[in-house]
């Protein structure tokens, strides 16, 4: 009896010794090609696949696209001050000819002038990045050759990009121009009643600065371009709450108030919140670009018919 009493420890001691050594591992492995797989599915459903198939915008790479421009902001301005560049007004104001570029860049994706993967560039966010680094390249660059003066450069070197992206484009052919005398119009008349009322209502006084009123007028040129497309043309929306509150109310229309609601609030908390000039300066090019660059790629796309 204590002989197979030993034997019978023995052999349990042995299958312990196995599911130690054998068990976990496998479990392990088989957790980890699980979690792994779930990553996969994720980052393919809410990051990859938005891009591959140029689809609408979805909460999750919403918000991690805002955090990721917040950062890059940040980061911006630390390089910029540590090679002594000063994001003044004039920094600010030769820089807008960038936003034309990476406009031109995404419309020649809209096209389809350019093939996959190559256009996979071309398509939110990676264009962004693009165009980040490509107009701090161009910026570092005339700083270095030109030293202060390197502003003219630097400008001309975006104009001339820009000029290279629409001739690209005019391959194309334009077949509904007078959409970009109508996106002008009706966003330069609604604009320009803010223009005629900053000086007449105290609340709005915050657009006496000039920055201020270009972030209006962008986005009112946004929301014209988008109220045309929408409405006249029958494009859809991309982001999730614009797209939510046309669907709400049948019409983009609401793209007018929702900007104005949004804007008129942030931008008179910026006067009086962001006191560094650098972050200050930055933030509202940002959010010119937010405004500008969408505007001028939705009529661009009206124009050419793509």
């Amino acid at each position: 009896m204590r002989r197979c009493k030993h034997l019978f420890v023995t052999d349990l001691s042995s299958v312990l010794h196995a599911s130690a050594s054998e068990f976990p591992p496998a479990f392990a492995l088989e957790f980890a090609h699980s979690f792994a797989t779930q990553v996969a599915d994720f980052a393919h459903r809410y990051y990859i696949d938005p891009i591959i198939h140029d689809t609408s915008y979805n909460p999750v790479d919403t918000i991690t696209w805002a955090i990721i421009l917040g950062l890059a902001i940040l980061g911006l301005i630390r390089l910029l001050g540590r090679l002594k560049v000063s994001i003044d007004d004039d920094l600010v104001l030769y820089t807008l000819p960038y936003i034309l570029v990476g406009s031109s860049l995404r419309v020649i994706e809209d096209a389809d002038l350019v093939a996959a993967p190559w256009r996979y560039l071309l398509i939110t966010p990676l264009i962004f990045f693009l165009v980040f680094f490509g107009t701090a390249a161009c910026l570092l660059f005339t700083r270095w050759i030109w030293g202060e003066k390197f502003h003219a450069k630097y400008a001309a070197i975006g104009i001339i990009w820009t000029a290279g992206n629409l001739a690209f484009l005019s391959s194309v052919g334009l077949k509904n121009g007078w959409v970009i005398a109508a996106v002008f119009l009706l966003g330069s008349s609604l604009a320009g009643v803010f223009f005629f009322l900053r000086s007449r209502i105290s609340a709005l006084d915050f657009l006496r600065d000039r920055f201020n009123m270009m972030i209006i007028y962008s986005h009112m040129l946004d929301a014209s371009s988008t109220y045309i497309g929408v409405d006249w043309f029958g494009y859809y929306e991309k982001h999730v709450v614009p797209t939510y509150l046309i669907n709400l109310t049948g019409t983009a229309a609401v793209m007018f108030p929702l900007k104005l609601a949004i804007l008129l609030p942030v931008l008179w908390m910026i006067d009086r919140s962001l006191q560094e000039p650098s972050l200050k300066n930055l933030t509202k090019l940002t959010l010119i670009t937010l405004g500008l660059a969408p505007a001028v790629r939705n009529t661009l796309r009206l124009a050419l018919g793509v």
